[in-house]
């Protein structure tokens, strides 16, 4: 069964101010992760966490090498990590989830995973998929 994105679950996500941890956020700013991060820190408001593996400071806030480093709490898990990388970041999220309070993963535009998507709505996390909060903000007025 293929995941569909939950119009409700995309609306609330974006428009409910919260802690993102962006997984593959660094300090380079031509990569796509800065400039969505920006737009959600700005625009939107979030609070962002650096994940990446030299634990590179971006935008004003301290990374980290992974997510089971960080003090907490995350409420969204951003992963701009190709296909193939990301159910181990989900499941990352799915074993971080209680201690962090993780109540979402957003897999970026072009990240499709159905089974680490099914892995991390059976734990009980929202899932968005194969789409990027900077397309969704805007059609929501943000």
């Amino acid at each position: 069964m293929s995941h569909e994105n939950d119009a409700g679950v995309i609306r609330r996500l974006v428009t409910t101010p919260a802690t993102w941890a962006v997984v593959g956020l660094s300090a380079n700013t031509s990569r796509t992760a800065y400039s969505v991060s920006q737009y959600l820190h700005r625009a939107l408001g979030m609070r962002l966490v650096p994940i990446n593996p030299r634990a590179e400071d971006a935008h004003g806030a301290t990374g980290y090498a992974r997510l089971a480093d960080v003090p907490g709490p995350v409420d969204v898990v951003d992963c701009f990590v190709n296909s193939q990388r990301v159910g181990a970041v989900v499941d990352e999220a799915i074993a971080e989830k209680d201690r962090l309070g993780i109540r979402a993963v957003w897999l970026q535009l072009g990240v499709i995973d159905e089974e680490a998507a099914q892995r991390a709505k059976d734990a009980g996390l929202d899932v968005v998929m194969d789409t990027c909060p900077a397309i969704e903000g805007p059609k929501l007025g943000y």
